[in-house]
């Protein structure tokens, strides 16, 4: 253990704490293979996620630069000794890998390698990954692999706690596909009672300036002129609606672009005036900026379908390692007392789990004819 940067117990738990606190199922790919890297002393460390095609869906490596990657070129097939691995059930070392009958090569710009370490990881029955190293940095002995049993015993460790993560990634990633396909679904139902009630009143109305036209053509004319009206709102509805139901551009553009966008266009799309603001905010962890848009997403829609203001102002500031999100409207207010009433009609059970979730909290501030404001904060990274 002399060669490894930490050793023992600490180095074990420094690495599943690294892995643990990850949700995206990417993160925590390549915490894993650092985190492999780091503990093993290794110069090289890949982690492949096969697919059904005989490649591979996702494939990590550390050790090797940017530059180096693209050269390689494309995610290697499962063939050879990365094949193995994924059929084996237990680790293998291996002296000098370019020597095993399974070696078949590899691209010209690939990094030379020597001894080597892979190992499955399994969920129950199932292969999930293969994890593979090379390269000890360590003196090898004669004819011998750097990598050792004690080496061996501590990745299988690593990937059995790898494995844990791994699925809780992944669930995590489907958890949240289906809440945004729930609320795709509050949405669209949203908006068919919204339009569908516009265009009610607009029959409504046509129908009465249609009686008007022959006996009273100014009243005919001001129903008309309501028609016209109401054809707007109808339409304005349903571009708001049509914004939201778009998938938020996050990972392209980050949260304050994306806030900064879906509220110039609610700007347009409502009566009532929208504003945004932002200062010095870092990016924060994936998990936490789709936290923050979701809320500022369920109380502007509060505020301009029932606070009954004619201004809504959101704000996003750094705060400490963190941020914190305000959405603020000059309506009706309510009593917060009245929690459970308020509660269910406005989202605020579903606000306060999204930030407990990221490890925030939700402040609800309001009282009747002083609008209200919802503040979020998430501690940062």
């Amino acid at each position: 253990m002399s060669h490894r940067p930490s050793s023992g117990l600490a180095a074990v738990s420094t690495a599943l704490l690294a892995m643990s606190r990850r949700l995206e199922v990417h993160d925590v790919l390549k915490t894993i293979v650092a985190s492999a890297r780091e503990l093993l002393d290794a110069e090289y460390a890949a982690l492949g996620v096969p697919d059904d095609h005989g490649g591979f869906a996702q494939f990590v490596v550390d050790g090797v630069s940017d530059e180096q990657w693209k050269a390689i070129g494309p995610l290697p097939r499962q063939h050879g000794i990365l094949a193995a691995m994924l059929h084996e059930e237990k680790a293998e070392r291996l002296a000098d890998v370019r020597k095993d009958p399974r070696f078949e090569g590899w691209p010209s710009a690939h990094p030379d390698m020597s001894d080597f370490i892979g190992l499955p990881v399994r969920d129950g029955d199932e292969t999930i990954a293969a994890l593979f190293l090379a390269n000890k940095r360590c003196p090898k002995p004669d004819g011998g692999c750097g990598f050792t049993e004690e080496d061996e015993e501590l990745l299988s460790i690593l990937a059995q706690h790898a494995a844990i993560a791994l699925t809780n990634a992944r669930l995590y990633e489907r958890s949240r596909e289906l809440t945004i396909v729930e609320e795709r679904s509050r949405l669209a139902h949203e908006l068919h009672d919204a339009v569908s009630q516009k265009l009610f009143s607009l029959r409504l109305t046509a129908q009465a300036a249609a009686a008007l036209v022959d006996r009273d053509p100014a009243r005919a004319k001001g129903e008309l002129q309501q028609v016209a009206a109401l054809a707007a709102e109808a339409a304005d509805e349903l571009r708001a609606a049509v914004v939201e139901l778009r998938p938020a551009a996050l990972d392209e553009d980050g949260l304050v672009a994306t806030l900064r966008t879906q509220i110039q266009v609610l700007d347009r799309a409502h009566a009532a005036r929208v504003t945004f603001d932002s200062s010095a905010v870092r990016a924060l962890p994936a998990a936490q900026e789709e936290a923050l848009l979701r809320v500022a997403q369920e109380a502007l829609h509060n505020a301009l379908r029932h606070s009954g203001g004619d201004r809504v102002d959101v704000t996003l500031a750094r705060r400490a390692q963190g941020a914190v999100l305000s959405v603020t409207d000059n309506g009706k207010g309510f009593e917060p007392r009245v929690i459970r009433r308020a509660g269910r009609h406005l989202g605020l059970v579903s606000m306060r789990d999204r930030a407990s979730g990221v490890g925030g909290r939700l402040r609800v501030r309001s009282a009747p004819g002083q609008g209200t404001t919802i503040e979020m904060e998430v501690p940062g990274g």
